[in-house]
Formats: C-alpha cells, sequence, structure tokens
C-alpha cells in the first residue's frame, strides 16, 4: 500500500477531497519526522511509539575485499509497534 492508496482509502470513508486527506496525511508525516529531528518520542496509543535511538560505533566487514570497516555512531528512528496492533494482525493473518 503506498501513500496515494492511503489518501484515498481515508479520503473515501471520511468525505473529504482527496486534496485535504493528502495535505493530512502529509502533515501528519512532516510532524513525525520534526519531532523525531528533534529527539522526542511518539507514542499513538494502539499504534505503536516511535522513537530516535543511538547505535554505538562497532566494527563491520566489507564483504568483497574483507577488510575491517568502522562505522560511526549514529541516531537512527525506530518503531515499535503496540501489542494490541501485534495482535490484531496475528489474528487476521492465522
Amino acid at each position: 500500500m503506498t501513500k496515494a492508496d492511503i489518501v484515498d482509502v481515508v479520503s473515501s470513508s471520511t468525505g473529504l477531497t482527496k486534496v485535504e486527506t493528502e495535505a493530512v496525511v502529509n502533515g501528519f508525516i512532516d510532524t513525525v519526522i520534526d519531532s523525531m529531528k528533534r529527539g522526542e518520542t511518539i507514542e499513538l496509543r494502539g499504534f505503536g511509539s516511535f522513537k530516535v535511538v543511538k547505535r554505538a560505533q562497532r566494527v563491520a566487514r566489507n564483504p568483497k575485499t574483507n577488510e575491517e570497516v568502522i562505522v560511526p555512531e549514529q541516531y537512527v528512528p525506530t518503531l515499535k509497534m503496540s501489542k494490541d496492533f501485534k495482535k490484531q494482525v496475528n489474528k487476521a493473518n492465522s
């Protein structure tokens, strides 16, 4: 499912136009990105939590040359799904 598909589904179920719905979806995405840039955690009950995690520096290996490479520490966005979300997906796919 793409962002355009999400816009179509939400638009048809809410009665908003596709342009209005796309503005809402883009606004949500922009808000999540801006909050995570500031290092904030976003918690959506029943869906999941977005947060920024610091990954420590580590040594990796280039598989082509077998040479060791140092991967610097970095901050990565993560999404942890809620238990309710996981249960619903598991139940629907069982």
